[in-house]
């Protein structure tokens, strides 16, 4: 079948997300036929590098051979046991991993990143109830953050687009300033502006302690406000803050986790452990939807009681479903076995010296990295330039798509030189055009 029938089909049958279906009609998706490596293929055998890992999921490549072994191997053992009143091995494995490179413990599973916010605003506002302080019932989060789209995720997110139409279902929550370096005033570093960002923070913590809950931060980059980086410092300085105020500090990890700042966590650079990390996105590699909220042992003592209402009674059907544990096993055991991120700061430095015609382009400010992520924001765009961007990539075989005027990579690991390459001299020959 051809690319344009599966088009048509799927305007009839399917409701795209994050999409205006009407748009569709100019702009149509990409019927993707299958995966291999960084690359999509369509129906006609047309390749495209897939520059954002299939929105920021894909991390060691299209049917990833041990990935696909894994699975293989689980589906002869068992697909799904519900998790309330069974356990299974997948779970509990991939439960103590993750609470070895955290350091935190006791994994609850979600289904996707929303998802883990929710646990994890529910889990801190209860816990806070168990221990005697029903009052603190309250969120802050940094303007222009994103949690995801469910009604508390989107509750602390503040991305006017997604938000201002659902505001009468919302809980009302505060939004402190942002850190992000862009921000900052012409002679202000990175990290200067980060310490008068929390100095916003620790002013509203000073009156609102006692009602607030929560912190949520996406650590390192706020990545619907457009790559938005910062310095470590703010990290820090909230965790001393957070300690003396007590409340809770929620890491939403869901996009920077699993390697993608530079480290395995992106608190790790800041020296800091959260009350709560929330993981999704890489967890499977791009493989099965999956979430986990990790917490600190003392946030689940205050759970464990004999009066069921005391527990954390959240729950899915497919809640630590064996087949996406099992694929986020063979995750981490290529990063063990391959030492990843290692191998991706060779390929970070690679990449930057490849991009250098681009930093030094006029069109381009704010150019930024940390980690397998690179940004730009293009100066002197009109009306539809993320579209044009994105539609005129594809013809040249790379998949992208800019947020606003923000241009960004966040490849998958096994992204190799030549492609890059292929990243770097598309996206400026598309500088001079769109």
């Amino acid at each position: 079948m051809h690319n344009e029938d599966w088009v048509n089909r799927t305007r009839v049958a399917v409701w795209h997300p994050c999409t205006q279906m009407k748009h569709l009609e100019e702009t149509p998706p990409l019927p993707i036929a299958r995966g291999e490596g960084a690359w999509l293929i369509d129906h006609q055998g047309q390749r495209y590098l897939d520059a954002i890992s299939s929105w920021w999921v894909n991390l060691f490549g299209h049917a990833n051979p041990s990935i696909n072994a894994a699975l293989m191997d689980q589906l002869g053992r068992i697909e799904h046991v519900m998790l309330a009143g069974c356990t299974h091995a997948p779970v509990v494995e991939l439960s103590e991993r993750l609470s070895s490179l955290s350091g935190l413990g006791h994994a609850f599973y979600g289904s996707d990143g929303a998802s883990a916010t929710e646990i994890a605003l529910k889990m801190s506002f209860h816990c806070w109830r168990n221990r005697g302080r029903p009052q603190k019932t309250g969120y802050v989060s940094l303007q222009n953050g994103y949690h995801g789209e469910t009604l508390g995720a989107l509750s602390v997110t503040d991305v006017a687009l997604f938000k201002d139409v659902y505001a009468p279902l919302l809980r009302q929550s505060h939004q402190v300033m942002s850190p992000d370096w862009r921000l900052a005033e012409p002679e202000e570093s990175a990290e200067a502006y980060a310490w008068r960002a929390i100095g916003q923070m620790e002013d509203f913590l000073a009156e609102c302690a006692d009602t607030t809950a929560a912190v949520i931060v996406e650590p390192l980059v706020q990545g619907a406000a457009g790559m938005a980086m910062y310095h470590p410092i703010y990290l820090s300085r909230l965790r001393e803050l957070c300690d003396k105020y007590e409340v809770h500090l929620i890491a939403d990890e869901i996009a920077v986790g699993f390697g993608r700042t530079g480290t395995m966590f992106a608190c790790e650079q800041a020296g800091i452990r959260p009350d709560f990390l929330c993981l999704s996105k890489g967890i499977t590699g791009g493989y099965l939807p999956l979430s986990c909220v990790l917490t600190r042992d003392e946030i689940y003592a205050a759970f464990y009681a004999d009066a069921t209402a005391r527990g954390f009674l959240h729950s899915h059907s497919y809640t630590g479903n064996p087949l996406a544990c099992r694929a986020a096993l063979a995750v981490l055991d290529i990063f063990a076995a391959d030492e990843v991120l290692a191998s991706n700061r060779v390929k970070s430095v690679r990449f930057n010296q490849l991009l250098d015609p681009i930093k030094a382009h006029p069109r381009v400010s704010h150019f930024r990295n940390i980690g397998m992520i690179w940004a730009f924001d293009v100066n002197h765009t009109e009306a539809g330039f993320s579209t044009r961007f994105h539609q005129q990539a594809l013809a040249r075989g790379l998949f992208i798509r800019p947020i606003g005027n923000t241009v960004y990579f966040m490849p998958p690991y096994v992204i190799e030189e030549a492609e890059m390459r292929l990243m770097a001299e598309v996206t400026l020959e598309l500088l001079q055009a769109v």
